[in-house]
């Protein structure tokens, strides 16, 4: 990494105020705009499911299928985000600001590589994920040609993940987070003119402007542009360079040690998110087998997509703290200050979990109502409210595992963050989901049970391995 010796305080100042300012007030100044950012981002799939449930069933089940979809794009982009966080925050750190710089730029040539071969993944296999849900005919339809379209909005979003992953390992929390705002306002705003559905009042600006309606593919639509936008947006602010960060022609490739030490700390990352999002495959496929009944099952599957989107306001918090232990992590340990690294993390958790208990009550007592907000049909109410209030008692296990996963890989620590997964998601979340929703009856809440429980389990062993320390030792 270039600088072997610890730094001083005055130097760790002069690199990073967030080494040596106090850690409560440090750690709430780096988690507070990505918890707006990542807010505004599940905005985006929130206004999609929104809209959708003034279609039908069959496009809240496509809009939700994509939500799955673009989870899985996440984690494959994982592979580039974990690595680029790890490498540039240690960087910076160490006052290595050219070094820092470089990755950045490495990291974008290996995010629009991704980039591409995600979107040709989705090209060619949403006729296949149709089927595997068990879905035909004008459903089926539906799927395909939302996934395509909304697809190739991630050939840019790619970019802004990457840019994001460089700018939050240097510190720098606030421009993704007026990006992502810029993203999500376009999001509302095109969506609705192009869908040509939801409440009345929207309705009518849309009349008055004499937008055509296309339905489902005018949410499809809106989300493309506004990604393509946000990608767009991130490398114009690299390119300008007024962040530390710049984007440098030469510097754009895949060669060289930054690309591989990002690969070699990310590449775990992707698996371990591919692994999860296998589990959550093969979860989806144990919910659409839950009733024998076609409507029943279209009624089942969207009730649970619908509070798989809500609870991902969970996910809000616990990635917000996340992100800001993994920049604090990798910061300190680049300066030599692995003690203000531990706590840093068990920081993060601690003020993570207060929002969680939050939610956990909103989540419980406004079951029914957020239900009838989401949906028109009072038989997805009738079977999503009780497994949602069950759920909502396993928000803090929820967000200790992701906030602890964070933490290590901020540590560039990612083999057993995907160990634990492997053991999670396959040896308890779908042996309990197929016991307890299929051999059982038990339905949604039965396959509720399975994710729940591995949850739990997965914030057991993440906290046992971040305790453990190991981690403070990690070379990069």
């Amino acid at each position: 990494m270039g600088q072997t010796s610890p730094i001083t305080d005055d130097q760790a100042a002069a690199n990073s105020p967030l080494l040596t300012a106090p850690l409560r007030s440090t750690m709430l100044r780096l988690a507070w705009p990505v918890f707006v950012e990542q807010f505004l981002n599940f905005l985006v799939g929130f206004t999609d499911m929104f809209l959708a449930g003034f279609i039908s069933k069959e496009a809240t089940t496509a809009v939700g299928l994509a939500a799955y979809v673009s989870w899985l794009a996440s984690n494959i982009f994982t592979l580039v985000s974990t690595g680029t966080v790890a490498v540039v925050a240690r960087h910076w750190g160490a006052g290595e600001f050219d070094s820092a710089t470089r990755a950045a730029n490495r990291a974008v040539a290996i995010a629009s590589l991704v980039g591409i071969g995600v979107y040709a993944l989705i090209w060619f296999a949403a006729p296949w994920y149709a089927a595997l849900m068990q879905l035909h005919g004008d459903t089926a339809g539906m799927v395909v040609r939302f996934l395509r379209i909304d697809g190739a909005g991630y050939l840019f979003s790619c970019l802004t993940v990457a840019g994001a992953a460089a700018l939050r390992g240097s510190g720098q929390m606030r421009v993704p987070m007026m990006i992502l705002g810029c993203v999500n306002i376009l999001n509302v705003v095109v969506t609705t003119l192009l869908s040509g559905v939801g409440p009345a009042e929207w309705l009518s600006i849309s009349d008055r402007l004499g937008i055509p309606k296309f339905g489902l593919d005018g949410i499809a639509y809106g989300t493309l542009i506004a990604r393509t936008i946000g990608g767009l947006l991130t490398l114009g602010v690299l390119s300008g360079g007024w962040f530390g960060l710049k984007l440098i022609r030469r510097e754009i490739s895949l060669r060289g040690e930054p690309a591989r030490r990002i690969l070699r700390i990310g590449l775990p990352a992707g698996l371990d998110g591919l692994l999860r999002w296998s589990g959550q495959l093969v979860f989806l496929m144990i919910v659409a087998r839950l009733s024998d009944n076609e409507s029943e099952r279209t009624a089942i599957m969207a009730a649970h997509l619908i509070g798989m989107q809500v609870e991902a306001i969970s996910f809000l918090p616990a990635c917000a703290w996340g992100m800001a232990a993994a920049t604090l992590v990798g910061q300190s340990l680049g300066a030599k200050l692995p003690e203000r690294a531990l706590a840093g993390g068990h920081e993060a958790v601690k003020q993570c979990a207060v929002l969680a208990l939050v939610l956990t009550a909103v989540f419980f007592l406004a079951a029914q109502p957020i239900y009838e907000l989401m949906h028109m049909d009072a038989q997805v109410h009738a079977i999503g409210v009780g497994p949602f209030r069950f759920n909502a008692l396993f928000q803090i296990p929820l967000v200790i595992a992701i906030v602890y996963t964070f933490a290590l890989q901020g540590a560039g620590e990612t083999r057993q963050p995907m160990k634990v997964s492997l053991l999670g998601v396959f040896g308890v979340r779908l042996t309990l989901a197929y016991v307890c929703g299929i051999v059982l009856h038990g339905g949604l809440l039965g396959a509720w049970v399975g994710m729940c429980f591995d949850n739990t389990t997965r914030a057991t062993l993440v906290a046992w391995l971040f305790r453990r320390g190991r981690w403070m030792s990690q070379s990069l």
